[in-house]
């Protein structure tokens, strides 16, 4: 044997078989991977090195799987002498130690590390390698020469207690090509199935197959033909139309040309001792003890499934075959073990029954407790024992308690189709089995409701970061829906209600298929809302579920030409398939928010489906918070209306048209929502061929300085067309802001009368009241103010102010803006005047729109922030004449 240590690997090795699988970065990945290396192993014969195999796979694959993050490849390669197992990563350039000395590659206690010192020790061979796109570590394990005909035994066994065999044991032997037809069919086959070897040849073994005789086998029947190894139970279709239970053995081989196919060993099922693999005698004891292995020692089998679906699913499947039942289920209790909640089935329509739950003591006489051990020899004669089995043609069944300290934990049963085929001593075995398993069941269900409450809390602080993030009253509704779909449920449906006197109303609807919300949403139309009862938790809610059943019916029934009238207008297709998305349960939760019902929270399941206590526990908390948020935009939706409604009042109504000159105005309010801040503007008709314009700025911003805004816009006007002039004007409108008292604020206006003139110009008096400066562009390009500087308003009672008096020529432009304007800052940098005045310069030739977009561009170019003050822009020029 050679040394083991690192070594790229060589490829000199004969290889007979192989076998791959692909494993996704997840924690239960390695659980898999280490029962598809068992399950392979133990298919080729190698039970020698399955331990030191599934150790090792189950380092490396952790590696990759948890530490590395990607998908973990395992391929598994039979040689003459030898097993190797290759697990890739797809994370090439993580780092790994690659020392001469195997004692250095790390430590035990070093996560990382651990899986090539494992090697190291454990390995014949072991060896990594890197590609472009993954890195693979490979390890080899020799196997050790066996004596003859001591592979495997089992213990000594009396014969009275052997199985029962007809009196010639007929194993029939078929193979199958790699398209899944039959190639060969021997006398044995000929003689159980009573079909000759020419009917049969050539035909998919599928033809023939009643797959699966044992339900809950996940495997299919095609599946099972590509497996290097394989056994269990299925049936066979016979010539009479009988089907036979039988016991398979299947064995992957290939030709000497290469070519693969499948021999299969099939013997009936009450023969199967003839080819099922004996159980593991557990560490320790000898081949030759003639002490039988009870098998309940070994009923889980090894490696046990690391999560509680695969626990309860296994051990009803093994269960099943213990006692050769048609089904089995497993209930575990509540919290407060008032009820059964039905968590794993076989051989029942499982899709039903999942998570539906039914009375501790449902039934009658002794059978309706779950608390004893209880036998029912025929259903039929105690309608009702056993809720789980109703209408399933389940005739006898044994049911036991799951028990810890004492303490119901849940309830194990098998059924049959037939009558009498349970007695106490079957319950006993039972018993045993329940009580080897109950820890471990109690043990994985505690582990699986912490990780349930850790995600729900999760859940939940995410939820309301989502909610709080958001008061537009739509966007809410859709994020209600979108985290409960698919989370909680298939489908859902919010009803709003307005107010006490509105009926609910249908305000969004969601499915996880997107093909099925527009027949949901028709299906939910036609019917009567749910009654928004303020009582919190989750109600049952029936109707859809009955809607979509009638409407189905119908639709079929119009389809076969059975009904008279036509009331739907979709097809059978899509009524179908509304049908089957509302099947299941639907529970509707309250959206309450101080004190009153604002909505409805409607979640579905598809068709047998029912809600886990944990989930609607997980909806109701959910709803709280999305019925504070979703009451919380709309009082923010009535106030936002009512602000903005308020605000576009403050904003003049129109712009007149002013013969020969243009006027463009352009406003923008800082702070969210807000459509008047503390500037403003107007331009308004005083008397025939005179016109007023203002343009102002309040201090502050917001409500309080579009308060202000409202008194100055409409005492301008009306101070204005009474006659007075511009100062005269400002005079009052000073007077009546210092009359607000502490509700007063300082005002910067620009105040002026336009005269249109016969010969194009038009004169201009002007009154500057601590507002920047007016600028003229003139049509040689020189910019100047146009007015000069005089007291703000707002802050002394007498004020001594005078007009100005400009012409403005044809073609001249004047810009009037706020100090938003003069004031954009990036940094210490500022606009200011002259910045404005250069902007300016470049306008030459333009109209009034295109000067006040060049400017509000500058403005917004000028810092990458958003502006932090309100903007007015107003811009007038005069019409140049038109030339012939």
């Amino acid at each position: 044997m050679a040394e083991p240590g690192v070594e790229t690997r060589t490829r000199s090795a004969v290889i007979t078989a192989r076998a791959a699988a692909s494993f996704e970065p997840v924690g239960r990945s390695v659980a898999t991977a280490r029962a598809f290396v068992r399950d392979t192993l133990q298919g080729w014969g190698y039970s020698d090195v399955v331990d030191d195999a599934t150790v090792l796979t189950s380092e490396l694959v952790t590696n990759a799987v948890v530490h590395a993050g990607t998908t973990a490849d395992v391929l598994c390669l039979r040689l003459d002498d030898a097993v190797r197992v290759e697990v890739a990563d797809h994370y090439p350039e993580r780092e790994i130690p690659l020392q001469s000395s195997a004692h250095s590659v790390g430590s035990p206690d070093s996560e990382n590390g651990r899986g090539l010192l494992l090697c190291a020790a454990l390995a014949s061979r072991w060896g990594v390698e890197y590609t472009p796109t993954q890195k693979q570590v490979w390890f080899q394990l020799d196997l050790p020469d066996r004596p003859v005909g001591t592979r495997s035994a089992g213990p000594v066994v009396p014969a009275d207690l052997l199985p029962v065999a007809d009196e010639r044991v007929r194993v029939a032997v078929v193979q199958i090509d790699r398209s899944g037809a039959i190639a060969a069919w021997n006398e044995d086959a000929e003689f159980v199935f009573g079909y000759p070897a020419e009917q049969v040849t050539g035909k998919p073994l599928t033809d023939f197959a009643a797959w699966p005789h044992t339900p809950g086998t996940s495997t299919g029947i095609a599946d099972a033909l590509q497996l290097s190894r394989w056994e269990g139970s299925y049936g066979i279709r016979c010539a009479d139309g009988r089907v036979i239970p039988v016991y398979a053995s299947h064995l992957r081989v290939r030709d000497t040309q290469g070519e693969p196919s499948t021999v299969c060993l099939l013997v009936r099922d009450h023969e199967r001792a003839v080819l099922q693999t004996p159980l593991r005698s557990p560490a320790g004891d000898s081949v030759g003890d003639s002490r039988a292995v009870d098998p309940f020692e070994t009923f889980i089998g090894s490696p046990a499934p690391d999560d509680l679906d695969g626990l309860l699913q296994r051990t009803v499947e093994r269960s099943r075959d213990m006692l050769d039942a048609d089904a089995a289920f497993l209930l575990l209790a509540t919290d407060d073990e008032t009820e059964l909640e039905v968590r794993a089935t076989t051989g029942l329509p499982s899709a039903r029954q999942r998570f539906a739950r039914v009375p501790v003591e449902a039934g009658t006489g002794r059978y309706g407790s779950a608390r004893m051990p209880a036998v029912h020899e025929d259903l039929t004669a105690v309608p009702g024992a056993v809720p789980l089995l109703d209408d399933t043609g389940m005739r006898s069944v044994v049911t036991v308690p799951l028990k810890v300290e004492g303490r119901l934990t849940g309830s194990l049963g098998v059924a049959a189709e037939a009558p009498g085929r349970y007695s106490n001593e079957e319950a006993l075995r039972l018993q045993f089995a329940a009580d080897r398993i109950a820890l471990a069941v109690e043990s994985a269900r505690l582990g699986e409701l912490e990780r349930l409450r850790r995600g729900s809390l999760s859940f939940l602080v995410e939820a309301s970061d989502l909610l709080a993030g958001t008061l537009d009253r739509d966007q809410t509704l859709a994020l209600m829906a979108q985290m409960t779909v698919p989370t909680l449920a298939t489908w859902c449906a919010v009803y709003t209600i307005a107010d006490q006197s509105s009926d609910p109303y249908l305000s969004y609807v969601l499915h996880e298929d997107e093909e099925r919300i527009d027949g949901l949403k028709a299906l939910l139309s036609k019917i009567a809302p749910p009654d928004p009862v303020p009582t919190p938790g989750a109600r049952l809610w029936t109707a859809p579920g009955d809607a979509a059943h009638q409407a189905a019916l119908r639709t079929s029934m119009r389809e076969l030409g059975l009904a008279t009238t036509s009331q739907l207008g979709s097809g059978i297709g899509t009524t179908l398939a509304t049908a089957a998305a509302v099947g299941g349960e639907t529970v509707v939760l309250p959206l309450v928010a101080r004190n009153r019902v604002i909505g409805m929270l409607t979640l579905g399941k598809p068709s047998d489906d029912h809600f886990r206590q944990e989930i609607l526990e997980l909806a109701e908390d959910l709803s709280r918070r999305a019925a504070l948020a979703l009451d919380n935009a709309r009082l923010y939706s009535e106030r936002m209306a009512i602000s903005q409604s308020l605000q576009r009042s403050l904003l003049p109504p129109g712009l007149p048209q002013i013969p020969g000159v243009e006027v463009e105005v352009i406003y923008r309010a800082a702070g969210e929502g807000n459509e008047v801040g503390g500037d403003f503007y107007d331009l308004f008709p005083i008397r025939d061929g005179a016109y007023g314009f203002a343009i102002g700025d309040v201090c502050g911003t917001g409500p309080e300085a579009a308060a202000v805004t409202g008194l100055a816009r409409h005492a301008l006007r009306l101070l204005a067309r009474e006659g007075f002039g511009g100062p005269a004007v400002l005079e009052r409108l000073n007077a009546a802001i210092l009359d607000e008292g502490a509700r007063s604020r300082f005002l910067t206006l620009l105040y002026g009368e336009l005269w249109p003139q016969e010969d194009g110009s038009a004169i201009l008096k002007i009154v500057c009241a601590g507002h920047p400066l007016p600028l003229r562009l003139r049509q040689d390009g020189t910019v100047e103010p146009s007015a000069e500087p005089q007291p703000l308003l707002g802050v002394m009672d007498d004020l001594e102010l005078y007009e100005q008096t400009i012409t403005l020529d044809p073609g001249d432009v004047l810009l009037c803006v706020t100090d938003g304007v003069t004031e954009r800052r990036e940094g210490t940098r500022m606009l200011g005047d002259d910045g404005l005045a250069d902007v300016l310069t470049t306008c030459t030739g333009l109209t009034a729109g295109a000067v006040a977009a060049r400017v509000l561009r500058a403005v917004e170019r000028f810092a990458a922030e958003p502006a932090s003050d309100d903007m007015a822009i107003l811009a007038m020029r005069v019409h140049e004449p038109h030339k012939d």
